[in-house]
């Protein structure tokens, strides 16, 4: 059965089924909507600001983002993206830490900020919700574990095929010539992700083209076969995201 993502009147679009959102109960996203005040982001707005001390979290409704952090050295290293239907700040609002890292708009973004005492007391009496949330927060340690192996054991094509996988795994929906992708990352974003310099990306991503595994336009991205991907990306059977 094909899961549908359930539908916020808010911003009248769906959830990816590997979002937060999009895992909970009706009555579980009723509950927790309720909680939050809304709030509405431009282009390179920050939400959270990393080593800020608040401890709110964030819904996505809408739009999309990227999460970032600065290392000793100044430079600024992607961590990861987060879309429509995800959670953001949720580990300083349930763990009483500064935040970790910083996300920022990318386009404009819809959201609903949640208080750590309304999270909290949600996910007490919503235990189905707070399993889910533990399973957000697992999968993005594994998530972030298998980047850092992946950059000695694999190549930057392998790299590459690994985390389209995994993006559209969460967030993709089926298109006319395969499965789209919600949103598109530059090559530099890409070359972040895998750890890689601009031009081998550039260089992997033409030959994923050529090998008719992707296909990408303007503004858009489609994985062509994800089985065949996911073979090129050397995931076993029983990999997910």
């Amino acid at each position: 059965m094909t899961e549908v993502p359930r539908q916020d009147a808010d911003h009248g679009g769906g959830w990816p089924r590997g979002s937060f959102l999009g895992r909970l109960s009706e009555a579980a996203l009723d509950d927790l909507l309720a909680l939050g005040r809304p709030r509405t982001f431009e282009a390179k707005d920050v939400l959270i600001r990393q080593g800020d001390t608040d401890r709110y979290s964030l819904l996505l409704l809408s739009g999309f983002t990227k999460v970032t952090a600065t290392v000793e050295n100044g430079q600024e290293s992607l961590l990861a993206i987060r879309l429509s239907g995800d959670i953001v700040g949720e580990m300083a609002a349930v763990g009483d830490m500064p935040r970790s890292a910083t996300v920022t708009a990318c386009g404009r973004v819809s959201s609903r900020a949640v208080s750590h005492e309304a999270l909290r007391a949600f996910l007490l009496r919503c235990p189905d919700a707070a399993v889910e949330l533990t399973r957000i927060v697992s999968e993005r340690l594994r998530w972030a574990n298998s980047r850092r192996l992946e950059f000695r054991g694999y190549s930057v094509k392998e790299r590459l095929a690994r985390i389209l996988v995994d993006l559209v795994s969460a967030h993709g929906r089926p298109g006319r010539d395969g499965m789209d992708l919600e949103f598109t990352l530059t090559q530099p974003e890409l070359a972040a992700l895998t750890g890689a310099a601009e031009p081998t990306v550039h260089k992997a991503l033409k030959e994923l083209r050529d090998a008719r595994l992707i296909s990408t336009g303007y503004r858009t991205t489609t994985i062509r076969s994800l089985d065949r991907l996911r073979a090129e990306a050397r995931l076993l059977p029983w990999d997910t995201s």
